[in-house]
């Protein structure tokens, strides 16, 4: 009897479908929580300092819920028809809009250009994979492999205790038998992205970086 665990059942369509509703709504319920106790602190006519504080909440809060939402449509979302191309630039954009918030910074060496969907919603996943690699913050910098319509990428993450999780290096082999909820949907998900576009993403640890690798 081989001790190599087969594969655990892929999801069907709906049942993906609904784990990436649900990740998409995990990632809004932080600042739209914030947004509603922020307008809770407004009705009960707190003091001139506390609406201030009130205010300030709101305004960052609703900044975060929108940079989220933005970059989940080109993530997870159709972002156009089939077919369709995306602009590298707006990617950059909303990648930036998401994931520097102080802790992260991006160093972002792609050339402008239009590109199949599916490669770009392929390289904002494997930024929130990378991201999921430095806890403490640090920096992520994105790099081409090769050039035109067929060009992949590298990310290098780089900051204090980076590491490499297991479970999200299990999930993006298609030898894994992990199951897949709502936690696991997103490097799921990558994995898909990837061998739509003809490709493998493999996490490894490099000296003290990790790379994500899409070839």
């Amino acid at each position: 009897m081989s001790g190599t665990p087969s594969p655990g059942p892929a999801p069907d369509a709906l049942e993906l479908a609904a784990l990436l509703c649900s990740r998409v709504c995990h990632d809004l319920i932080s600042p739209v929580g914030a947004i509603v106790n922020g307008l809770e602190v407004l009705d009960d006519n707190p003091k001139p300092e506390d609406r201030e504080f009130a205010l300030d909440l709101i305004r960052k809060s609703a900044k975060t819920a929108s940079a989220r939402l933005q970059f989940c449509r080109l993530a997870f979302g159709a972002a156009g028809s089939a077919g369709a191309q995306i602009d590298l630039g707006d990617a950059q954009t909303m990648a930036r809009g998401h994931i520097e918030d102080g802790k992260i910074t991006i160093t972002w060496n792609l050339p402008r250009l239009l590109l199949p969907k599916n490669r770009v919603k392929l390289l904002l996943n494997m930024l929130v994979i990378a991201q999921q690699t430095i806890p403490r913050g640090g920096t992520l910098a994105i790099d081409p492999i090769g050039d035109g319509e067929t060009m992949s990428f590298r990310v290098a993450s780089a900051g204090l205790n980076a590491r490499v999780p297991q479970n999200i290096a299990d999930l993006l082999s298609a030898s894994s038998s992990a199951a897949i909820d709502a936690h696991a949907v997103q490097p799921y998900y990558t994995r898909l992205l990837a061998q739509a576009c003809g490709l493998t993403v493999t996490l490894a640890l490099d000296g003290d970086k990790v790379l994500v690798t899409a070839a």
